[in-house]
């Protein structure tokens, strides 16, 4: 049983360092596999306060949705020959690639949701440095590395908020003025 907290610890290293160095390192080129989290995910989740308009349509239908996807199939398939004699620790890994889609995937549809259950994914977003927070589903491995930058609750992130709330306030018309 010591596999289950063996498992969630790999599991968020391996999160916080595959999001530091293949999505954002390798993602930045636009020629990589891995440019959709930067190109396409980060660009969605800016413009639009945190929501990100791939989850609502099937993953088939979204590339870089299906590359997440095929990602964390591909990850629980490299690791299935390990089932037979670490069943709890390949287990929890399984368990951890369906928490992370299940959580990064409800981040980006309920804003509110993600604000109160994962600030520092809200932060890694929505924050001045988008290169800080590389942990989703919990902020262990930041923390221990040093990236935990937090953004929400800061004066900083309430002066963004009204500007934001300022520019989708609707603008009085000529006619009404």
């Amino acid at each position: 049983m010591i596999g289950i907290p063996l498992g969630l610890l790999t599991a968020n290293g391996v999160e916080w360092w595959v999001h530091k160095h293949w999505l954002h390192g390798r993602g930045k080129n636009r020629d990589s596999f891995w440019s959709f989290h930067w190109h396409d995910h980060h660009r969605n989740v800016r413009r639009s306060d945190h929501h990100d308009v791939d989850y609502t349509v099937p993953f088939w239908k979204s590339t870089p949705r299906f590359k997440e996807v095929v990602s964390l199939v591909g990850s629980a398939v490299a690791v299935a020959p390990l089932f037979p004699v670490a069943p709890f620790f390949v287990g929890t890994l399984w368990y951890a690639n369906a928490n992370y889609y299940r959580k990064h995937k409800k981040s980006h549809l309920d804003i509110e949701w993600a604000r109160a259950h994962l600030p520092w994914h809200y932060d890694h977003h929505m924050g001045p440095d988008q290169n800080q927070n590389w942990c989703v589903t919990r902020p262990w491995f930041d923390h221990l590395m040093g990236t935990r930058v937090p953004y929400l609750g800061t004066p900083r992130c309430a002066r963004d908020d009204r500007r934001r709330e300022a520019r989708a306030a609707p603008r009085p018309t000529a006619a009404a003025a």
